[in-house]
């Protein structure tokens, strides 16, 4: 079945898009605004755009037309934000995160989480967290009323000690760090342990399959 989307509204889009584009992994965003004060927050429109130079890609929107939510205000203001990536086991203290508290509320108390400091930029990482990217805002594009998208510099990257196999090759054991990523509807997720290996194909090695296959 076809839709066009020029003729569904925003909400009726929106569906398709997230019910289709799965899993997306999770970027648990923590940043401090110009008073100091820390935010934390959940974005499932997320991931790595680019390894060289290494950057990655945030779709953040705001409450209502014109209300940018804390997050992408205080990027705007101060340049800087730490990924944190969410495990199964944090996946309940991330949706109490998610909750549009009041911006004087600190969302990592609420949710009994703990920080720690980054190495590269002031936002702290949450220390629970198996994976921390500290990046720098590159660009920030306005795509409409009460969204942008952000484009950010990682400039450093904390992993979990028990989940780095081989520190100089800079191997890590993915399925020890136990992500999760979002599905669709309001509250499905999916666990990243039934995963399966699939190598390319070398190009000189594509006649002899394909011949096999019949």
């Amino acid at each position: 079945m076809l839709f066009d989307l020029a003729a569904l509204d925003a909400q009726n889009t929106y569906k398709l898009l997230v019910s289709t584009v799965v899993p997306r992994p999770i970027a648990w965003i923590t940043t401090q605004d110009i008073d100091g004060s820390v935010n934390a927050a959940p974005f499932s429109f997320f991931n790595a755009v680019s390894g060289n130079p290494p950057v990655v890609a945030i779709g953040i929107g705001g409450r209502a037309p014109g209300d940018v939510k804390d997050t992408g205000g205080n990027i705007r203001r101060t340049g800087e934000f730490v990924v944190n990536l969410v495990s199964d086991a944090l996946a309940e203290k991330m949706n109490i995160t998610a909750i549009d508290f009041e911006k004087s509320v600190n969302e990592l108390a609420e949710a009994g989480l703990t920080t720690a400091p980054s190495a590269k930029v002031r936002p702290p990482r949450i220390a629970e967290s198996p994976v921390a990217l500290e990046c720098e805002r590159l660009v920030i594009v306005d795509v409409g009323i009460d969204r942008s998208v952000v484009l950010g510099r990682v400039l450093a990257i904390h992993i979990a000690d028990d989940c780095v196999l081989d520190p100089a090759r800079c191997y890590v054991d993915t399925h020890r760090l136990d992500l999760i990523g979002r599905m669709h509807g309001g509250g499905w997720y999916a666990r990243t342990r039934d995963s399966f290996d699939l190598p390319r194909i070398p190009l000189g090695e594509w006649p002899q399959r394909k011949a096999s296959a019949g």
